[in-house]
């Protein structure tokens, strides 16, 4: 006699769109949610990285390529940007016949850090194109392309700085607090669908790539002397929040604030 799998298979057969899925956060909640059995779609700006993410999935797990889909979809051009979420989610839907019950939002650019005295209303504007207008249009559009009740859900990623001012990050601060409002009142426009927020500290990723090894090493010792674990986290760890708000149905309108104890520091 088999064992029951009451826990272990409520991804099974999902349909999990990841928006930002070729890298960091959002590549390994594409390798967790293969890995329980969904049908996963990736999506990043660049085709290539979603090529190249795509052969990386297809290694790692050869027995679901079946279940495995990439688009690229540009997040950076204000006059393009709703109409690339909409085909994006027609895609991935085939135009809404095959409905999502997940979707993950962890895309992200180049951090706008600026002085205050330095910035203007262009630089204020593009800073928040993919990091705030681009979650608040996908949850416009989401309603019609995810499969209606509580079991389905929509989860943002926001950043610790969102908690925790830094100096000279006023506007990137401004949009990751903002993230919070806009959580908690998709939460309520788009009820009973599910709308939660993951809130990391610094994570180990190809994000901080760009930085010489030598200065990206400092950089990570002086965020672990500010964290409770006295370690930077890794994204697979941290995968673990959204793969939490994507089974729990009873979870919305709330903040995961995944830290190593920075905040209590």
């Amino acid at each position: 006699m088999a064992d029951q799998v009451k826990y272990t298979n409520k991804l099974q057969g999902k349909n999990v769109l990841i928006i930002g899925g070729s890298s960091g956060l959002g590549y390994c909640v594409a390798e967790a949610c293969l890995e329980f059995g969904a049908t996963v779609t990736i999506s990043s700006s660049n085709p290539d990285r979603v090529a190249t993410a795509i052969s990386r999935l297809q290694s790692a797990y050869p027995s679901h390529k079946s279940h495995l889909l990439g688009h690229a979809c540009n997040l950076n051009n204000e006059a393009t940007l709703e109409s690339n979420l909409a085909t994006l989610l027609d895609k991935t839907t085939s135009n809404g016949t095959n409905l999502l019950d997940h979707a993950v939002f962890t895309a992200g650019d180049a951090l706008a850090a600026a002085k205050l005295a330095d910035v203007d209303m262009a630089f204020i504007k593009q800073a928040g194109m993919v990091r705030f207008f681009a979650p608040m249009l996908l949850g416009k559009l989401l309603p019609a392309h995810l499969r209606p009740g509580p079991a389905s859900s929509f989860t943002i990623t926001t950043g610790a700085v969102s908690e925790h001012p830094i100096p000279d990050w006023t506007v990137v601060g401004s949009y990751a607090t903002g993230l919070h409002g806009l959580m908690r009142q998709l939460a309520v426009d788009l009820k009973p669908l599910r709308v939660n927020l993951i809130s990391p500290a610094a994570v180990e990723t190809e994000f901080w790539n760009g930085i010489p090894e030598d200065n990206r090493m400092e950089m990570m010792k002086s965020f672990e002397a500010k964290m409770a674990t006295g370690k930077v986290a890794q994204p697979e760890d941290v995968a673990e929040s959204y793969l939490y708000c994507m089974r729990d149905a009873n979870i919305t309108g709330s903040v995961i604030s995944t830290n190593g104890g920075q905040l209590i520091m």
